[in-house]
């Protein structure tokens, strides 16, 4: 693997049963990823189900067009705002604890979902979803390094719940579309639900406690401060869509500035830092958070939204868009099962890079068919797309475990979904904002295309713009 993707280790970790005794137990690497694969596709399950019942949910919700964004935005807050706090206390409460509290907050909240009666509380349920979705996310990363030595089994390793990221936002829509109806989409979510607390029945029995070795207590503080401020950020990126002047949006922005200023001098006061502020100047750090932002921005954001647009415009049902969905998911999912082959060969910041420029091409090439169709016109498009978001889901969280020291692996896992789903609530406020600007739907989504083509691009010079920034800080190509 090129030097890029390595990362100091400053202390071994250790590993202990949930009761919390020192001694050592071995941990089962198959059941491991077998349980953090299946919990992580459940979660990208209930965050992608919306996308094909988002006409069906905000009719029978009567959402007005302005507040939609919510709808899709609800889980993307939670998940910004809990996956840095719920991947340190991770590592310091314990990975198994965490993993198992969410996968059954995920059951319960997800479950609740369907019983919603109103926008807000549908979103309330959604935000609970992606916070409970945070500590699956980053404690299931935490769980496969001290399961996975590194190596070549840590490498497919990642590289398979990777390509479950992809296979749960595969299935996702296509469940939801399976049973959509005016008042079907409710039942997804209890199917959803269910699907999760039997996982979290299997967690118990097949994981194994660990910890980081690290000394003081675990920096509440630091996850107050950074909680808040992604809270206020995100609201702040879902309302200005209706516009960026607006006194609601000002205030959420400048308290998201200041709490990440009293964030900031927390971590430098604190002995025990839920982030290293040096990380910041190391270079596969920096790629992987920049990797986790632009594949949030560019590529989640669309997918998202681009469902919602071809029903719109082609038109099309929620079952035929939930399919189409899935050549461009289950291409992802299948990619980023071999893209470990690429190992030793193409370094995972090239491979981003790649992952970017194929999905910029790849949209570019569908602009006629959301025009006016017909719909096979997107085939090509959604293949190449589907293949770059394999390399992309594939080379994150190994980028993301491997650029921290090993004992702060869940933290790793964090820092990078927290810069993805940040990512996903601008961008799906700007592809909701630039489709619906003016002009036909039709024109809207042309442009929805174009801009998530830039953004893709960006994504590549900049991941490969850092190849040689913060080699003080440690070590990176």
């Amino acid at each position: 693997m090129h030097s890029e993707a390595s990362a100091p280790s400053t202390a071994p970790e250790t590993s202990a049963p949930s009761t919390g005794a020192a001694s050592a137990v071995r941990p089962r690497p198959a059941a491991t990823l077998a349980v953090t694969s299946a919990a992580t596709a459940v979660a990208l399950m209930t965050y992608t189900a919306p996308m094909v019942t988002l006409p069906d949910t905000a009719a029978s919700l009567h959402t007005p067009l302005s507040a939609q964004a919510w709808l899709l935005n609800g889980t993307p807050l939670g998940l910004a705002a809990l996956l840095l706090v719920a991947g340190s206390l991770a590592d310091d409460y314990g990975r198994r604890r965490i993993f198992l509290s969410g996968t059954v907050a995920l059951g319960i909240t997800t479950a609740l979902g369907a019983l919603a009666g109103s926008t807000w509380l549908f979103t309330l349920t959604r935000v609970a979803q992606g916070a409970a979705s945070a500590a699956i996310l980053a404690a299931s990363l935490g769980l496969l390094v001290h399961a996975f030595p590194a190596g070549p089994g840590r490498i497919r390793a990642t590289g398979v719940w990777g390509a479950f990221v992809s296979g749960g936002i595969a299935v996702g829509p296509v469940l939801a579309g399976a049973i959509a109806s005016p008042a079907g989409w409710r039942w997804s979510y209890v199917v959803l639900g269910a699907a999760a607390l039997v996982v979290a029945a299997f967690a118990p029995r097949t994981l194994t406690e660990s910890r980081a070795p690290r000394p003081g207590r675990p920096d509440l503080a630091g996850a107050l401060t950074l909680g808040l401020a992604l809270v206020a950020l995100v609201a702040a990126l879902t309302l200005g869509r209706d516009g960026w002047l607006r006194t609601p949006v000002a205030a959420l922005l400048v308290a998201a500035a200041a709490l990440l200023a009293l964030f900031t001098a927390v971590e430098h006061r604190s002995t025990a830092p839920m982030l290293d502020l040096t990380l910041l100047r190391r270079a596969p750090f920096l790629a992987s958070s920049a990797g986790g932002f632009f594949t949030g921005f560019a590529v989640i954001a669309l997918f998202s939204y681009l469902p919602t647009l071809l029903q719109q415009t082609l038109p099309m049902s929620a079952m035929a868009t939930a399919l189409l969905l899935m050549i461009w998911s289950g291409t992802s999912f299948l990619v980023a099962l071999q893209a470990r082959r690429l190992a030793g060969k193409v370094s995972p910041r090239h491979q981003l890079a790649l992952g970017f420029a194929l999905h910029a091409a790849a949209v570019l090439t569908m602009l006629p068919a959301v025009d006016a169709g017909p719909w096979p016109l997107l085939l090509p498009g959604l293949l190449i797309s589907g293949a770059g978001s394999g390399l992309l889901n594939a080379a994150l969280p190994l980028l993301a475990v491997t650029s921290v020291p090993a004992d702060r692996a869940a933290m790793g896992s964090g820092a990078n979904n927290t810069a993805r789903y940040i990512g996903s609530a601008a961008g799906v406020a700007l592809m909701i904002a630039v489709s619906t600007s003016g002009g036909s739907l039709a024109h809207g989504a042309q442009v929805a295309l174009v801009v998530s083509a830039v953004l893709g691009a960006v994504g590549a010079v900049v991941v490969l713009a850092l190849r040689g920034r913060g080699r003080r800080g440690g070590r990176g190509r």
